[in-house]
């Protein structure tokens, strides 16, 4: 009858076999390995998507780059007018008081103020804008006979040219709109759990 030999291991081959760290595909299960790479290259796949970040349009990042002040409510009304005076006086003395001037100019004086008005006092913003006009809208009404006229004079304008009043309005209102909704996003964004913790 043959004897089968027995070959005793090597220290050599032992500690090669077993050596710390070795990967080893489970065994009955073929494939594994491959699937492993798969499911690897799956999420760093999922994780560069993830990572890509949408290219920011020229207009926006020329607005960056204006200064950004924070105005108070009553800062904010009076750079607002003070700026409006200044316009409706230069449009007086270049173009001899153009209403189609003064409301040209009187929308970006509205969408900076509700700009650079800070977060806690957004919604001054519509609200100093048509004080500014009327403010500024003084040189460029040319009322007479004093008081009373001058004031007849600045009420007529106002009638006459609420168009533009609405529109810088409607402007203000809803740069402050759009400014309160990714403030209250970003707070809900803050305020969310931490989500559960990877295994």
């Amino acid at each position: 009858m043959e004897q089968y030999r027995t070959r005793t291991p090597q220290p050599g081959q032992r500690a090669r076999t077993s050596a710390p760290g070795a990967s080893r595909a489970p065994l009955g299960v073929p494939g594994a390995a491959a699937s492993g790479a798969a499911a690897t290259g799956e999420s760093a796949a999922v994780y560069r998507a993830a990572g890509r970040t949408r290219p920011v349009p020229p207009l926006v990042l020329a607005l960056r780059r204006l200064p950004s002040p924070r105005l108070t409510g009553l800062g904010g009304g009076l750079f607002a007018a003070a700026l409006m005076f200044a316009l409706g006086t230069l449009d007086w003395l270049l173009f001899d008081g153009s209403p189609a001037v003064y409301g040209v100019l009187f929308l970006p004086v509205c969408a900076v103020t509700a700009l650079w008005v800070r977060a806690a006092d957004l919604v001054t913003a519509p609200i100093c804008v048509p004080i500014a006009f009327a403010v500024g809208i003084v040189p460029v009404a040319g009322g007479t006979g004093g008081f009373g006229g001058q004031a007849m004079a600045v009420v007529t304008a106002l009638a006459l040219h609420a168009g533009w009043l609405y529109a810088g309005t409607l402007v203000a209102g809803v740069i402050a709109s759009v400014r309160k909704l990714r403030l209250m996003g970003r707070r809900r964004a803050l305020a969310k759990p931490a989500g559960p913790a990877r295994r």
